[in-house]
């Protein structure tokens, strides 16, 4: 284990080179792990295990055909390998319960009493177990819960390992019954394909994870990218300009800068009209957000995106819904031009090699 400082406060951090896969496989040899749900992180995780020697089964419900027909065209065999939940958390000593957290309230029972001693329960998001009041979900006594959340979406995972970069994840034990939680669910963190891992509590990773997604990693971008989409067009810009100056460059270009460097690289190695411009409108931008993050942080925190959660996702036409939703944005006009802008790309071959001659990328950045 390492001992890291961020920025000024020193964190634990489990890597791979020191607790690698071959000591992963020697703590879950006698372990059968049961995938539920083979919807979006199931797939990942459960073909990481699988790939890296684990002993894996899935547990789908055949009814969503769509699921069921994705693990069989992935390699696993029903009655061997592919099961109905029920059936695969019977033979499972390790649940993993990878299934929505709507979901997860409703499979509940058909899981629960299927725990024999000394199994552990497995989650990859804290909102089941922290907020058990209104899920429903409360763990016996007698087994293990831990936790394994990876920092990326199921394709991120399922990329990531096998590009052999592996992903940042974090871990927590909520109960350790046998005396092995911590293990296990580090075992279990390097099997799925984790670079790294962090320590954290379920209740703080379902309140930093609530807030992020619905905040800078999905809700705040894609509403501060409309804004300024919309200012530029009603400016008198053209679909491509306002797209490019939106998305694009910073897609393309400039978010990939930070990930290498940092965002005070970023502002370090621009133009100077750029840097200024970015020093002044900082805060501002800061100031007038800052509001809308501290309504969310109680929102999470309280419960109410967790029951908005589940009573809008258990709702039988929430299909129809979502696909309503998710059209509205498609047919955009913004996402039209980013759809045709993405056309206009070079082919990865291309823009690997453009990226390896080209230096710093981005116009401005020098």
């Amino acid at each position: 284990m390492a001992i890291i400082d961020f920025g000024g406060v020193k964190e634990e951090v489990v890597r791979r080179e020191e607790f690698p896969v071959s000591k992963a496989l020697e703590v879950l040899k006698d372990e059968t792990i049961a995938v539920i749900g083979y919807g979006v992180q199931g797939p990942a995780q459960a073909l990481n295990m699988k790939d890296n020697g684990f002993k894996v089964i899935i547990g789908q419900s055949s009814q969503f055909k769509s699921d069921w027909d994705r693990a069989v065209a992935d390699g696993w065999v029903p009655g061997e390998t592919l099961f109905e939940i029920e059936e695969a958390a019977k033979r499972g000593t390790v649940i993993q319960m990878l299934v929505s957290d709507a979901a997860q309230k409703q499979i509940w029972p058909t899981v629960k009493k299927c725990l024999n001693e000394g199994d552990a329960l497995y989650f990859s998001h804290g909102f089941s177990i922290v907020y058990k009041e209104q899920t429903g979900v409360i763990a016996p006594k007698n087994v293990d819960v831990i936790l394994v959340a990876p920092k990326g979406s199921g394709t991120s995972v399922r990329r990531n390992f096998l590009s052999g970069a592996g992903i940042n994840s974090s871990f927590a034990v909520d109960q350790d019954f046998t005396g092995h939680g911590r293990e296990r669910a580090i075992a279990l963190g390097i099997a799925v394909g984790s670079g790294y891992l962090f320590p954290t509590t379920f209740q703080g990773e379902v309140h930093s994870d609530l807030t992020g997604e619905r905040g800078i990693l999905m809700g705040a971008l894609a509403g501060v990218m409309e804004a300024q989409y919309d200012v530029l067009r009603a400016g008198g810009h053209s679909p491509s300009e306002a797209f490019n100056e939106t998305v694009e460059e910073l897609t393309q270009s400039l978010i990939r800068l930070v990930d290498e460097n940092g965002m005070d690289w970023m502002f370090a190695n621009c133009s100077a009209t750029a840097q200024r411009g970015a020093l002044e409108w900082r805060p501002k931008f800061k100031a007038a957000t800052l509001p809308v993050f501290k309504d969310l942080y109680e929102s999470v925190v309280s419960g109410r995106e967790t029951a908005l959660v589940i009573e809008t996702c258990s709702a039988p036409d929430y299909k129809q819904m979502l696909d309503a939703e998710l059209k509205e944005m498609a047919d955009s006009e913004m996402w039209q031009a980013g759809k045709a802008t993405r056309s206009l790309r070079p082919h990865e071959e291309a823009r690997a090699i453009t990226a390896d001659t080209k230096g710093v990328a981005g116009r401005g950045v020098n």
